[in-house]
């Protein structure tokens, strides 16, 4: 080659080189695009007018756009970068909205494999959370993913090789002039500017609507460090796809710099302008009045089944003989306030129990549902218990009211709530033995009342801590009346069925069915639950523990009763606690005749006669129920897990509530 030729091709490459190397160091800017200014793949493209558009609203469609030239990251130099683009987001008319767009660096402009879904065109379920992808984004994301956790469905995130961003923030822009945030609805439609500058240690992105300057606060700012993500050679561009929901996404103008200072702004006067596709009006308006006709015949309807059936009741022939005692819903409504959360006293198998003030005074209202005919005779139960007992140590049914879809019973309120609370869950102030003793007496003078004074014979069958509670003065009252049943005086019960709470059922309601000496023994349960602070059984307890009734008669084996007393009541009469332990296991003997019916269980706690004389070992004492297998019976004794055969046996015979 001849040497003029050798020095014009010298200096044609110095100026080239010269060229790309301040191409590489400036970046570059577009106000619209032209086509061949970038790569373009899916289905975006450029639009006549320089506009250009990533997705249309085409389902499972992605598109992607790069700046053809890869930028080249030198490690010897710091890692920096800064761009401002404007994009705008429109939703296809008649639906919500769809997914959102991705400003992006990758080390490919293959992202062929890429998910047109809720990955936004640049992941996959294989290469999301690749640490492999080398992908930082800055997202503005339409769509709330659980898979993301994502904050909403209207923010701003930095995905790192993921689309779980490391921060997000709700989309908003600092107002310099108000001096505060406001929010941008990023699929309002309009323009919006975005701002991402890395200085090579902190992350700062920014918005802001078309036509206002760069906020002097940015909406997040983020130390972080790229050096991992980011390789030697990265292609810079846009990504959106639309899975199911579809937009048109479109970006009207991009700047980029490999630095701050040297960033070019873009010429808002230049850019394209954003199309955006109307419905046909008569086509609107049609729909939009047979909305609002549909919305004002729902709400007419409504309205007029409201009233109807706020306070509607149901009345039946049989109640007519109760009709004083009832009450209209619409009252308990009041009094309750709704039946409010705030007046909210517990809850449990029967339904709720909430606190309501009359003129008179305050109520209690316990609420619970139609449970077929077992449900119904809980409820006349206990309203046939409102009219004939009479006892301070029962608390007092003032009335009831029956709706179609619910029952509520209205009864006097207890300010101490029940007696567990204070056995079992460290309500203050702790229970003495004297206050004990106290509501056992009066527990022991009511079941008196039910079964020997009572207009008929009473039995109670659900006598437990739950069932008693307790008024201002901690005087103890019986509650709770939906499984009881009457009958004559001098007449067999006929109950059938074994019905009660695990561990305070005599053994031989599986058999003979109720009297007032299965009464007597979950009397004679209560009495040891009481005393020693423990439930009757009580499964997460060492084996021989496990049973109150057996555990309470070992105790006495090992000539050491008084251990068996809730620990604390250390310091109490021990002699009257010894004899109060006795007498449980007197009550809850094994055999239904050797126990003491409730006058005397009276006059033994008054201690107007002594107890008679009985040892640990003397028949049906701390024995604690029967298996009944094939027709014959086997105690259970020294078995390896009591609490399995007992509770087994209460559910083979459907008696567990």
């Amino acid at each position: 080659m001849a040497p003029g030729l050798d020095l014009i091709w010298m200096v044609i490459s110095f100026l080239l080189l010269i060229h790309l190397s301040s191409q590489q160091e400036t970046g570059f800017s577009f106000n619209g695009f032209r086509q061949g200014d970038l790569h373009v793949d899916g289905v975006a493209q450029i639009l006549p007018g320089g506009l250009l558009r990533l997705t249309d609203t085409s389902e499972q469609k992605k598109g992607h756009a790069f700046f053809r030239q890869p930028l080249v990251f030198n490690s010897s130099e710091p890692l920096s970068f800064s761009t401002h683009f404007v994009c705008a987001m429109v939703r296809k008319p008649g639906v919500t909205g769809g997914n959102g767009i991705a400003f992006f660096l990758s080390p490919s402009m293959d992202l062929t494999n890429a998910d047109a879904t809720q990955y936004l065109g640049l992941f996959n379920t294989t290469t999301n959370r690749s640490p492999s992808s080398h992908i930082f984004a800055i997202e503005l994301d339409t769509v709330q993913s659980a898979e993301f956790d994502d904050i909403d469905n209207n923010h701003v995130g930095i995905d790192v090789n993921s689309l779980t961003s490391v921060e997000s923030a709700p989309a908003s822009y600092f107002s310099d002039k108000k001096g505060l945030n406001k929010s941008i609805s990023l699929l309002s439609g309009d323009s919006i500017q975005v701002w991402v500058d890395f200085d090579g240690t902190v992350l700062n992105v920014s918005l802001a609507p078309l036509g206002i300057r760069k906020p002097s606060q940015s909406l997040i700012s983020r130390s972080m460090n790229l050096s991992e993500v980011i390789q030697d050679r990265m292609f810079v561009g846009f990504s959106a796809a639309t899975g199911q929901l579809a937009n048109n996404h479109y970006i009207l103008g991009w700047s980029f710099s490999r630095s701050k200072a040297s960033l070019q702004s873009l010429d808002i006067s230049k850019l394209p302008q954003v199309p955006h596709p109307k419905m046909k009006t008569s086509l609107l308006l049609i729909l939009l009045l047979i909305v609002l006709g549909i919305i004002l015949l729902v709400l007419l309807v409504g309205a007029y089944l409201y009233r109807r059936n706020k306070y509607a009741e149901v009345r039946e022939e049989w109640e007519k003989e109760y009709g004083p005692h009832r009450y209209s819903y619409k009252s308990l409504y009041k009094a309750t306030k709704g039946f409010h959360k705030d007046g909210f006293l517990g809850k449990g198998g029967f339904g709720e129990v909430y606190k309501g003030t009359l003129p008179q005074e305050d109520i209690a209202v316990k609420r619970f549902s139609h449970h077929g005919e077992r449900g119904m005779k809980q409820f006349v139960a206990e309203i046939a218990s409102m009219g004939c007992l009479d006892h301070r140590n029962l608390v007092p049914l003032f009335g009831y009211c029956r709706r179609k879809g619910e029952f509520l019973l209205v009864s006097k309120y207890m300010p101490n709530g029940s007696l567990d609370q204070f056995l079992f869950h460290n309500r203050e102030p702790s229970l003495t033995w004297s206050k004990r003793l106290g509501i056992l007496k009066g527990i022991a003078s009511a079941l008196k009342y039910l079964h020997t004074e009572a207009t008929q014979v009473v039995l109670h069958r659900d006598i437990k801590a739950s069932n008693v509670m307790l008024d201002t003065d901690f005087t103890g009252k019986l509650g709770d009346f939906g499984m009881a049943r009457f009958h004559d005086h001098g007449a067999n019960p006929t109950t059938t069925g074994a019905v009660g709470t695990v561990g305070y059922m005599g053994p031989e309601l599986t058999s003979m069915g109720a009297s007032t000496k299965t009464d007597v023994y979950a009397f004679g349960a209560l009495i040891l639950e009481v005393t020693c602070g423990r439930r009757p059984v009580e499964p997460n307890l060492p084996i021989e523990k496990q049973l109150l009734v057996k555990w309470v008669c070992d105790c006495w084996k090992r000539k050491d009763l008084i251990s068996a007393r809730d620990p604390k009541l250390s310091g109490e009469l021990i002699p009257q606690i010894e004899m109060v332990l006795k007498l449980g296991l007197l009550c809850t003997n094994l055999v239904p005749e050797s126990r003491p019916d409730m006058v005397k269980v009276v006059q033994y706690l008054d201690r107007q006669v002594s107890l008679p004389d009985f040892s640990p070992d003397s028949p049906g004492i701390g024995i604690v129920t029967p298996v009944l297998v094939g027709g014959s019976s086997t105690v259970i004794s020294n078995i390896s897990s009591p609490v399995t055969e007992f509770i087994t046996h209460s559910i083979q015979y459907g008696i567990g509530r």
